[in-house]
């Protein structure tokens, strides 16, 4: 085992998420290691890349909070996805001239611009990798999926719960959540325009997840105190995931 490379993967977002899904070469991971970036750091409620814009890199994000949504024309806007360190929200835009949606942070965030050019010529070099990140974007439609059922058939107890699951498991997998929760920034009017729902009723729900003990909840501090029951709440089956190991928190 190449014990340096371990290292530097532990500190590499891109890798640990990339890791999680997928197994990857020594000579992988320093292809990895090596992609140029520019790092920006972002405040709160900024957008990285705007609905229209046509872009000419992929965002990582290293720390933080993100977010893709769209506006609609009377100012409503909805959620489509929450992202985490590791995750590159906007990696189809390698294929779609034009974006489609807006993809912005919600709390102070890092994010590493990688060139589209890069990214091309890694895949070029190392088709396996390309793999990987196709199975990655994947992933993300099986989530899209996911949610799109939340919001047709699930009640709102069952959203908030399956989406709180969904969250954990993806933080967890990355090493950002311990055996029983995670720090979740996520405000109750951001869970609301996720999940289609008021932020009264997200509040409302929240208390009865409380009175319920399957969540303690403590500014952006969440603790699952029955993760098995947490589960069955929310009807989550963490298989469209793909994880190499679904550990339970």
């Amino acid at each position: 085992m190449n014990f340096a490379l371990h290292e530097q993967s532990q500190h590499n977002p891109l890798l640990q998420k990339l890791e999680s899904i997928s197994v990857l070469s020594d000579e992988e991971k320093q292809a990895i290691l090596h992609l140029p970036m520019n790092v920006r750091v972002l405040e709160a409620d900024t957008d990285i890349v705007r609905d229209g814009d046509r872009p000419s890199d992929c965002c990582l994000i290293l720390s933080g909070f993100i977010c893709r949504y769209k506006v609609l024309s009377d100012g409503r806007r909805q959620i489509m996805g929450f992202y985490i360190p590791g995750d590159i929200p906007d990696l189809q835009s390698l294929h779609l001239q034009v974006i489609d949606n807006s993809v912005g942070t919600l709390v102070k965030s890092s994010v590493a611009l990688i060139p589209h050019q890069s990214l091309r010529d890694l895949w070029q070099r190392y088709p396996n990798l390309g793999e990987i990140l196709w199975r990655d974007t994947l992933i993300d439609a099986a989530m899209f999926r996911e949610w799109l059922i939340g919001v047709g058939r699930r009640s709102a107890y069952q959203r908030i719960a399956h989406l709180l699951c969904e969250l954990l498991m993806r933080m967890k997998a990355v090493g950002l959540a311990n055996e029983s929760g995670c720090d979740l920034p996520v405000t109750q009017s951001e869970f609301g325009d996720a999940l289609g729902l008021s932020t009264v009723h997200v509040n409302r729900v929240l208390q009865d997840l409380r009175r319920d003990g399957l969540i303690v909840l403590r500014g952006s501090s969440l603790t699952i105190p029955d993760w098995e029951a947490l589960q069955t709440a929310g009807d989550f089956d963490p298989a469209y995931l793909h994880l190499i190991k679904e550990e339970a928190p």
